[in-house]
């Protein structure tokens, strides 16, 4: 038995990152992915006298923890009240539970695949399309592992994937960010020049800020909300997040959420400021 927990020890090594992305591309909260990461690892456990080693280990586990997300019961965030009355806003945004995910280039080797456009694209699924689209198109498994993981046919997987791919609202374009663009964005944001900020975003640029559900699209909406929210000197602090330009927020010295950029080829194409999100945890600042 003690070579087998040694075992067990290797693979829970070799694979816990990647499980943990997988788990956060499946549910899009990165709290959720870390509880639902530590029940495929108890269940695994619990289960290790079972595996006969018909699968790889990896797969094993990727089966594990695909089903506890699939089983997962979400508990939705409250809704956040702001300190000043906001503009109406474009539209109400369906998935409020998104939060970063820190550092990705040291845990997944496809940076596109942990995009926030990507993730909210896939938490838009149902979770089954869900699975299969990225056991099969991002993880590269194969339609008979996918069609084993989930308990089904091959020819239902494929049903899935049809489907999946035709409702995917987003495909990942690498864009590499400029770091000047990124700098400039956050003097003027830091200093609350609106104009500046507005003329270094993309005509269709959008703002979003999970938990709350409000969007704004277009320049003219993200300037009206920012003149809504008054001078509040923000101090930003430049990292990555979800492979993209990222920020730590401060008010003074007091954490206040994290803001990512999506970057297009004309601007900044996407904002999303996580509002309750502790910079110091979910961040890694450069030395």
């Amino acid at each position: 038995m003690a070579d087998r927990n040694g075992e067990f020890d290797e693979w829970v090594s070799a694979h816990r990152h990647e499980l943990l992305v997988h788990c956060y591309r499946m549910l899009g909260s990165l709290t959720d992915a870390e509880d639902v990461l530590q029940e495929t690892l108890l269940a695994a456990w619990r289960g290790l006298d079972g595996f006969a080693g018909r699968s790889s280990p990896r797969t094993w586990l990727y089966r594990i923890a695909t089903n506890r997300c699939l089983n997962f019961v979400r508990r939705l965030p409250p809704e956040p009240v702001p300190p000043f009355e906001p503009p109406p806003p474009t539209r109400r945004n369906e998935v409020v539970w998104l939060q970063p995910l820190p550092d990705p280039d040291t845990w997944s080797s496809s940076r596109e695949s942990v995009e926030l456009a990507f993730i909210v694209a896939l938490q838009h699924l149902p979770p089954r399309q869900t699975a299969a689209l990225v056991l099969r198109d991002v993880l590269d498994f194969s339609a008979a592992e996918v069609a084993s993981m989930l308990d089904t046919s091959e020819t239902a997987v494929k049903g899935l994937l049809q489907r999946a791919r035709a409702a995917l609202r987003y495909r990942p374009t690498p864009v590499s960010a400029d770091p000047d663009l990124v700098q400039r964005f956050a003097s003027a944001f830091m200093a609350n020049d609106i104009p500046r900020v507005v003329d270094l975003l993309t005509d269709d640029a959008w703002l979003a800020m999970p938990p709350a559900p409000h969007e704004y699209h277009g320049r003219a909406a993200i300037a009206a909300f920012l003149r809504a929210r008054g001078n509040r000197p923000l101090r930003l602090v430049p990292a990555r997040a979800n492979g993209q330009p990222a920020f730590g927020c401060y008010l003074e010295d007091s954490p206040a959420g994290v803001l990512v950029l999506t970057m297009a080829s004309g601007g900044v194409a996407g904002v999303t400021r996580f509002l309750d999100v502790d910079p110091d945890r979910y961040l890694v600042y450069a030395d």
